[in-house]
């Protein structure tokens, strides 16, 4: 390929020369589109993924049916569950769904192993960038195992809400991003649009209050 996607990456500015030529000879970059999976749970790991644009959402499906969202990754990140699978030779354990049309870079699997006992810029880059993420997983056990839902929702509604205060998402939806159930959702949204924080219509929140959701998300 000829693309030079190496320069994206800042960390990898000092790449020695023979693993930068390697890596440029077998990397590919792929176009997905919107919706599109990217990999499943049970899945074999055969590449190490780099995101150049878009968004791709990682989540995961209990046996029970609910849905938890992981984690994004955003141009300029790599995925955490795929450099574990790589590194302990598992199969994938939850699902990568693009939310954007998205450009990547694959690495073969046999490549990303050979360069990592090379290179040591690749192992502190990919060490790196693995550990943040490992650190921001534990963030999340932390909020659904600990902290209230009503102190998470106000947070969500406030970061993802528009200039217009307005988000566009089901209950479902809204659900599956806090790792609870649908009807945990509706309950409480019923109950911010009782105290006139937010008003509701169908697939849609628009906030009356945002101070007060800010304050409430603020909670300890």
């Amino acid at each position: 390929m000829t693309e030079d996607w190496i320069g994206r990456f800042p960390a990898l500015a000092k790449l020695e020369p023979d693993c930068r030529r390697s890596l440029q000879a077998a990397s590919r970059v792929v176009s997905l589109s919107a919706g599109q999976t990217v990999f499943r749970g049970g899945d074999e790991c055969s590449n190490y993924l780099l995101v150049l644009e878009g968004s791709v959402r990682v989540q995961m499906t209990a046996e029970s049916g609910r849905e938890i969202v992981l984690y994004r990754v955003d141009a300029g990140e790599t995925c955490v569950l795929t450099t574990a699978c790589l590194l302990s030779h598992e199969a994938y354990s939850a699902e990568g769904v693009t939310e954007t049309p998205v450009r990547a870079v694959t690495i073969p699997a046999q490549l990303f192993h050979d360069l990592l006992g090379r290179s040591a810029v690749l192992r502190a880059f990919v060490f790196t960038t693995y550990g943040a993420r490992i650190a921001d997983l534990m963030l999340l056990v932390e909020e659904v195992a600990f902290q209230r839902v009503d102190l998470r929702l106000a947070r969500f509604l406030i970061e993802r809400a528009d200039t217009a205060g307005r988000l566009e998402a089901t209950h479902q939806a809204l659900a599956v991003e806090l790792g609870t159930a649908r009807e945990v959702v509706s309950r409480q949204l019923k109950e911010f649009e009782r105290k006139g924080m937010v008003a509701l219509s169908r697939g849609c929140i628009s906030l009356r209050d945002r101070q007060a959701l800010r304050a409430l998300g603020a909670e300890a």
